[in-house]
């Protein structure tokens, strides 16, 4: 049992799947790639900066003062070193996909299944967090306009 955990899929087996149209959803179709340089830049920048960042700059710089430009400086030399990685596995594993097939590739099935529900625990609390943020902002907005919202 332990082997099947461990298991990995080569890159091979998956370009395969990727040309069958098993990794776009649609058998035998596939995704039509329209996107430019600079279209697939300006993407992959919101992905790995999102919206968190815009969301929490007011409650940080009155928290941190001036020391929130360091904080921000060094979180950008990790999304680019992050960046990078994602790039290096694009280049490695060139179908779609996302930390679940790269981990799938590099490390295994357990892994993969691990990152898998990470990414969805992620993307569930980090929009919760966003959109609290939002909410505050905008109950905000609304008592300066006047309308008071409970």
């Amino acid at each position: 049992m332990s082997n099947s955990l461990f298991r990995k899929k080569s890159i091979s087996v998956i370009l395969k799947d990727a040309e069958a149209g098993f990794g776009d959803g649609e058998h035998g179709g596939g995704l039509k790639r329209v996107l430019g340089v600079k279209d697939l830049t300006f993407f992959g920048v919101a992905a790995v900066i999102g919206a968190g960042v815009f969301s929490s700059i007011g409650k940080a710089s009155f928290d941190g003062g001036p020391g929130v430009i360091y904080l921000y400086m060094f979180t950008a030399v990790a999304c680019g070193f992050a960046a990078l990685c994602y790039a290096e596995f694009a280049s490695t594993v060139p179908v779609s996909g996302s930390a679940y097939t790269y981990s799938y590739v590099a490390f295994g099935e357990i892994f993969a299944w691990i990152i898998g529900w990470d990414l969805l625990m992620e993307y569930a609390i980090g929009n919760i967090a966003v959109a609290i943020s939002w909410s505050d902002y905008f109950t905000n907005l609304m008592d300066k306009a006047g309308l008071h919202i409970a």
